[in-house]
């Protein structure tokens, strides 16, 4: 089992309108419907189905109907579930979604059990489900705690650890700087917040990446929606443009991102090879509506590769 995801576990309630609402405006012409979600989730089922070997899941739902929908759903894929924890007396993760015509989103989510994944369910994974891996991914929709329980584990046991902080937490620089993670993937607006600078052109990205660099982690990927992303890998910058492609739905691309890019990391490639991969499957994933429903298969991302 060559990576160990630690994340959330949500369902995803969208309305797909014509445009998002401002503040205090209402819009009419939705349309409804329900899917699974989470960062973590997306991110596990990401790897998992970009992955030649199972993939292990730290997560929390509650013992209700949404929580038993996300299990069970989840036992479907190629993933390693003995480490899910049903959290008696809490609601399941929920995440309220809109999505406008073009793709683009806005979300709340209640996190209900995820907030409930503590630091002794990491401590509770055998040593060899994590010396048997390679790459370690998070996000920060479950405690920072258990977040840093999981890199200080996965650092011991020689790992390649990634950290997609979203949402956006400047918590995490402060709590060991970055020195234990080594590939950092906030997209603009995360990286914008988490330096406190404007990150809107190319050459704001890559100031933002080496402010980032120069606070521990020396490899960052800054993604950037329609304009691919930046690769900052030491001294080397990359700027990887996407494919050009209709968006219908981007709710997910960057957990797709963030699980593909693991994968490709655990295969042994380099990283700017990694995020190429990983930005041909985020934009597979924008094609279709849906977090989990969108996630392409190895297979998909391999064919849309050979094409380039």
């Amino acid at each position: 089992m060559s990576i160990i995801v630690l994340g959330s576990i949500n369902t995803d309630l969208v309305i797909r309108s014509p445009s998002l609402p401002r503040p205090g405006e209402t819009v009419l012409g939705g349309e409804f419907y329900r899917a699974a979600g989470g960062k973590g989730a997306n991110q596990a089922v990401a790897a998992a189905r970009t992955s030649r070997e199972p993939v292990t899941f730290l997560a929390a739902v509650g013992d209700d109907s949404f929580g038993h929908e996300s299990l069970a759903g989840l036992r479907k894929e190629n993933l390693d579930t003995r480490f899910l924890k049903l959290v008696p007396n809490q609601p399941s993760g929920v995440a309220l979604i809109l999505v406008d015509a073009g793709g683009q989103n806005l979300i709340s989510v209640a996190s209900g059990a995820n907030l409930y994944l503590r630091p002794a369910d990491v401590h509770a994974v055998p040593v060899e489900v994590w010396q048997n891996a390679r790459v370690f991914v998070a996000c920060l929709e479950s405690p920072l705690e258990t977040v840093m329980a999981g890199l200080r584990r996965a650092k011991q046991n020689g790992l390649t650890t990634i950290i997609n902080p979203a949402p956006a937490d400047r918590e995490i620089l402060f709590a060991v700087g970055l020195r234990l993670i080594d590939v950092f993937t906030p997209n603009e607006s995360e990286a914008a917040l988490l330096t406190g600078r404007k990150v809107c052109t190319a050459d704001d990205v890559e100031a933002a990446a080496r402010q980032l660099q120069s606070a521990g982690c020396s490899r960052v990927i800054i993604t950037r929606g329609e304009h691919g992303c930046c690769v900052l890998d030491g001294e080397c910058v990359e700027h990887i443009a996407a494919l050009n492609v209709e968006a219908v739905d981007a709710v997910a691309a960057g957990d797709v991102f963030n699980g593909a890019l693991a994968t490709a990391l655990a295969e042994g490639r380099s990283l700017i090879e990694a995020a190429r991969w990983a930005s041909t499957a985020a934009t597979i994933s924008v094609t279709r509506r849906g977090a989990q429903p969108s996630i392409p298969i190895r297979d998909e991302i391999e064919t849309t590769w050979k094409d380039l």
